[in-house]
């Protein structure tokens, strides 16, 4: 039975959707496992079970590939934490503390998840400007997202929007730091996710709120 024309362009977008998820997980494979020089056209091709000219036709060149795939992952990254402190679920909790703790906790959460990758290109950044930029761009619509979701909260300051810029950067700063250098570089104490997670939460909601976390 011939196909509707009709079917036909709708069958092409969802194949073309597919490969270009194809592609993309195959990008997030290589990175994690080899980091960025891992990345080549030819290897995600290998990956995707495509012809390499496809990639090409579709992004270019490598650095259009690397920035296909950074834009994808971030995009994905951003949206899943700001389902995770959604502002009408932490309206939802009565103390500002516990509103404040399960925002932080939201994106350690979500940064853990992803750390190898994140690793890539963190470090990347420091000598690619267009990823730095990408990354930047990303960081600020979650300071964004961060400030909108605890907007209810009653913060101790004179202005609540610089001490939740600050509470914002101080959490990503370690987060970052921890994801680039591990557990392990300034002490021979080591940290872990658990306990990076409980700290910044005690030290975010002190800041915010001139209490104890009370966690």
């Amino acid at each position: 039975m011939t196909e509707p024309a009709a079917a036909r362009p709708a069958a092409l977008q969802e194949r073309s959707r597919r490969s270009q998820q194809d592609i993309l997980e195959a990008g997030y494979a290589l990175l994690e496992e080899g980091g960025a020089d891992a990345l080549t056209v030819a290897a995600v091709a290998d990956r995707a079970g495509m012809a390499v000219g496809s990639i090409y036709r579709r992004f270019g060149d490598k650095e259009g590939l690397l920035l296909a795939i950074q834009h994808a992952f971030t995009e994905n990254l951003q949206a899943e934490i700001a389902e995770r402190m959604a502002v009408e679920r932490l309206r939802l909790l009565r103390d500002p503390a516990v509103a404040i703790a399960e925002a932080v906790g939201a994106i350690t959460d979500a940064f853990q998840a992803h750390e190898a990758l994140l690793r890539v290109f963190l470090l990347l950044g420091t000598r690619h400007e267009a990823v730095r930029a990408e990354g930047s761009r990303v960081s600020v619509e979650g300071n964004r997202h961060f400030a909108e979701a605890l907007r209810h909260t009653p913060i101790a300051h004179q202005d609540p929007a610089a001490a939740l810029d600050f509470a914002f950067r101080m959490t990503y700063a370690m987060i970052a730091h921890r994801i680039t250098q591990g557990e392990f570089l300034e002490s021979g104490r080591p940290l872990s996710w658990s306990e990076l997670r409980s700290h910044l939460q005690t030290a975010v909601v002190s800041y915010l709120l001139g209490t104890p976390a009370g966690r």
